[in-house]
């Protein structure tokens, strides 16, 4: 089974897309942060991981980023799923190593996609 990482600040929106998910037949794994996503990363390294941007502490772009310059976790595809819709956020994004790029309001058909494209 698919294992997903979702890494959102807000609660709301963090069980929005867990619910779709889990809905959608993946396995789902959680964090509030960046750091702590890396922490569920070293111990269950997921299939996917899907995250906000804008987070306190380590943003979702620094997250990225550390995903991307670490080889044990360089091919792990990363979606982001922000509010930040302007054209030059997404190719900003995409060079800091997202794969797929989901705005916020989102759809459960928007996530399902977005993971399905890269899982």
């Amino acid at each position: 089974m698919t294992t997903i990482l979702v890494v959102e600040d807000t609660a709301s929106e963090q069980d929005l897309i867990i619910s779709y998910l889990v809905e959608g037949g993946y396995s789902v794994i959680s964090a509030n942060n960046g750091q702590d996503a890396l922490k569920k990363i070293e111990e269950k390294r997921p299939d996917v991981v899907i995250t906000d941007l804008v987070m306190p502490g380590m943003s979702g772009l620094e997250l990225c980023r550390s995903l991307k310059k670490n080889q044990d976790t360089k091919n792990v595809p990363i979606v982001a799923c922000t509010s930040k819709n302007q054209e030059l956020d997404k190719l900003w994004g995409m060079k800091q190593g997202i794969d797929v790029y989901v705005t916020k309001p989102f759809s459960r058909e928007d996530i399902l996609r977005a993971v399905r494209s890269v899982a």
